[in-house]
């Protein structure tokens, strides 16, 4: 019989089973987006924002609900990844600003999170679409409120239909945002809350949902000067602990004695403590394995752990060397002004670095920097006043959240939203000039720019009446898809006559990993000829996903 109310413990199971859910759906969630373009993201942005929260959950096994929740909301806001992430993030976060409040939760107050959730999330959102996850969270709060105020009582019951009626919301997103009726799916980002929101009813259902914490991307070392004798200093290497569990086997003093002399011959800081049914061990040892097999031969082994403690040592040294580059830092007298910028492939990156960009945060389209990306990135200048260009709609919310977070330093973020406008905007950017009149210069920058990326579809879909096949190359502007076909330079060309007019004095085209230097030159050459009175530059930007990004002034 499933509880009917939920403790802590309960709250975290039921969370990472929700994660796990989400994750182990991601591929088919990232199936089936198409809004605004099938760019296929959605399903990982919500997966990583979920996983960074998730990974912290996991813990905290004994953990209260403050302590819970806290993990939750700090670590989904600060992995939140994509509009979708940050959106799950701020479910979260409004949904724990409620029951952390309580050591146990009953339908009123899962009810009252459910409100705080949506309440939060709308806010969080500039201008909310109806037909997205935004729809789908509401119509669950309603549900549930009018569950609450007809006096349901029964945590099971009260699941089940709100559960219910979230899924029939999530069937009539089709019909209030046409782009999905066209491709004949649910919306996304609807879907992957419904994947949690299940996966949390299972596990409150009993169902044993095994998570695994995951770390995420790696994110490549800073270069310091640590000592390599630091090693040496550790005679035995791995600190290795794991519980024997006896199954009814005796372990009496000479078995005890004899373990421990082996141990001894391994290694040393050895613990071996015998208690009813279980033998809980500790030793420091170059060898984990051979500690490990001969445990083998007393019973199953539970708990296993094993830590590289020079590595451990190492981290401590760079950690240590990093803050004291940070003092350094911090003394420092600070810059007026300085810049962030997302960027995706070499040649963008030099280009933006020689217009004076500070930091390069690395991605784009498929691999949306997180809020704590561009904290990391804010906590790394030292200036009064810090720009940030996400150069992507999709990140444009997590540069605005990084912002609010931050409390010693004034954040600015320019929301442009393609890496044309990126450049403008700082092309733009006067020293001598105030804030304000930067900001409405950059803005007005932004505005005078049009941009076109020429990709490629990952599904069969219909837009806009514009029938997309998988593998087709698509021309997509600032409002959405203006070309689609099988060969690349009739989309391109297609696509930038839809973006120029009589006053187009400028073209830039910036060609990407995929592409030739030659076939770039070929397609410079088409350009030039079809637009003579045009001034035609041609860059290698080298990114990913797209094989032109042009911008036409």
């Amino acid at each position: 019989m499933p509880a009917n109310v939920l403790d802590s413990k309960l709250v975290a199971k039921m969370f990472l089973a929700g994660a796990k859910n989400l994750e182990s759906k991601k591929e088919y969630i990232n199936e089936l987006n198409v809004f605004p373009v099938p760019d296929g993201d959605t399903g990982t942005n919500m997966t990583m924002t979920i996983m960074s929260a998730a990974n912290e959950v996991s813990g905290l096994v004994d953990g209260d609900m403050v302590t819970i929740c806290k993990a939750i909301s700090s670590g989904s806001l600060r992995g939140a990844r994509g509009n979708s992430g940050v959106i799950l993030s701020q479910l979260l976060r409004g949904f724990t600003k409620v029951i952390k409040e309580y050591d146990e939760l009953d339908v009123a107050i899962v009810s009252a999170g459910f409100d705080k959730a949506v309440e939060t999330a709308y806010k969080a959102v500039m201008k909310p679409k109806e037909g997205t996850i935004l729809t789908v969270a509401k119509g669950m709060a309603d549900k549930a409120g009018e569950l609450f105020e007809n006096g349901e009582e029964d945590l099971n019951v009260f699941f089940e239909k709100v559960i219910a009626y979230g899924n029939e919301v999530l069937q009539k997103t089709p019909d209030m945002l046409p782009v999905l009726k066209e491709a004949g799916v649910v919306d996304s980002g609807g879907q992957g809350l419904m994947e949690v929101v299940q996966g949390a009813y299972d596990a409150y259902l009993g169902k044993e949902i095994e998570f695994t914490a995951n770390p995420g991307a790696a994110t490549a070392p800073r270069k310091l000067n640590v000592e390599p004798q630091v090693e040496q200093d550790i005679k035995f290497g791995y600190c290795t602990e794991f519980i024997i569990l006896l199954d009814g086997k005796i372990f009496n003093v000479k078995m005890e004695d004899d373990f421990k002399s082996y141990l001894e011959s391994l290694g040393d800081s050895i613990v071996v403590v015998a208690d009813d049914d279980v033998v809980k061990v500790h030793v420091h040892t170059n060898d984990p394995g051979l500690a490990i097999q001969r445990a083998l031969k007393y019973g199953q082994l539970s708990n296993l752990k094993i830590d590289n403690m020079r590595l451990e040592h190492q981290e401590k040294v760079i950690k240590e060397n990093e803050r004291a580059e940070a003092v350094a830092k911090t003394a420092e007298p600070k810059k007026p002004v300085g810049f962030i910028s997302v960027s995706a492939g070499d040649g963008l990156s030099e280009i933006f670095k020689n217009l004076g960009v500070d930091y390069l945060i690395e991605g784009g389209q498929t691999m949306n920097p997180s809020t704590e990306d561009m904290l990391n990135a804010i906590d790394a200048i030292n200036a009064e006043t810090i720009y940030i260009l996400p150069n992507n709609k999709n990140i444009v919310m997590a540069a605005n959240q990084a912002a609010d977070l931050t409390e010693d330093k004034h954040v600015v973020v320019i929301p442009t939203k393609t890496v044309p406008q990126g450049i403008s905007a700082l092309i733009g950017f006067i020293p001598e000039a105030s804030e304000e009149e930067n900001v409405d210069g950059m803005k007005e920058a932004i505005d005078n720019v049009k941009t076109g990326q020429v990709t490629y579809a990952v599904r069969d879909t219909v837009i806009e009446g514009m029938e997309i096949h998988e593998g087709d190359y698509m021309g997509i502007g600032d409002k959405g898809i203006l070309a689609n076909g099988l060969d690349i330079t009739e989309v391109t060309m297609q696509m930038i006559a839809k973006m120029t007019d009589d006053d187009t004095e400028i073209i830039s085209i910036y060609y990407g990993a995929d592409v030739s230097e030659d076939d770039a030159e070929a397609m410079r050459a088409a350009v030039e000829k079809e637009y003579p009175k045009c001034d035609v530059d041609l860059q290698a930007g080298g990114q990913p996903v797209y094989y032109y990004i042009i911008s036409a002034e």
